[in-house]
């Protein structure tokens, strides 16, 4: 998971040749680790084997639980900012993935994961409703935000109906910040497009 690889394989039977990673590497596992060896696989009780992909998918919502109760336990009650940005997966369907930023108990700013939500679309609206859907989920009301930094696209920062608004709209302290990350990013497309030697570098 730390790698970012796939769990699953294309045909994960007894024969095929290649299970996917996280077969091929538990198999890896047992073939050169004899303490590993006894309790996987052929190994492991045949009802507590670990391999289903629904248990799988359990363990990382679980794994996934865990991480975020200790974001929001280090979070406390303090105010925080809001960073959120929308993209489509590989079946086109929209997201919004959030990040929570705020100041820790030693004074350091940092960035937390806080969550991603599949949205029917990109309007503003439905990106407010899908961020204080996930905050509340989590017990952080609307009220504690102190900033907001999004992409400078019309439905994120746009005055009178854009995401920024409606968020300011119940926490006026909110205040919009372009992402800087986002303005270098155009800033290189620009770039790249003019020269040529920045262009193939890039590409």
């Amino acid at each position: 998971m730390r790698q970012g690889l796939a769990f699953r394989g294309h045909d994960e039977g007894k024969n095929s040749h290649n299970q996917g990673n996280f077969r091929e590497l538990l198999a890896w596992l047992a073939g050169n680790f004899e303490e590993v060896n006894k309790v996987v696989l052929g190994n492991a009780p045949g009802n507590c084997q670990m391999i289903d992909h629904k248990i799988q998918k359990q363990l990382i919502a679980s794994c996934a639980h865990e991480t975020t109760k200790l974001v929001i336990e280090e979070l406390g009650d303090e105010w925080f900012a809001i960073l959120a940005d929308e993209s489509s997966d590989a079946y086109q369907q929209e997201q919004l993935a959030l990040c929570l930023r705020f100041v820790n108990k030693n004074g350091e700013p940092v960035e937390r994961f806080l969550g991603l939500v599949h949205v029917e679309d990109t309007t503003s609206l439905t990106l407010k409703e899908a961020i204080q859907s996930l905050l509340i989920r989590y017990q952080l009301p609307l009220s504690k935000i102190r900033g907001q930094g999004y992409d400078g696209a019309s439905n994120m920062k746009g005055h009178a109906n854009g995401l920024k608004k409606l968020i300011m709209d119940e926490s006026p302290s909110a205040y919009y910040v372009h992402c800087s990350t986002h303005q270098l990013q155009l800033t290189l497309v620009a770039v790249a497009k003019e020269n040529t030697d920045c262009d193939w570098f890039f590409g």
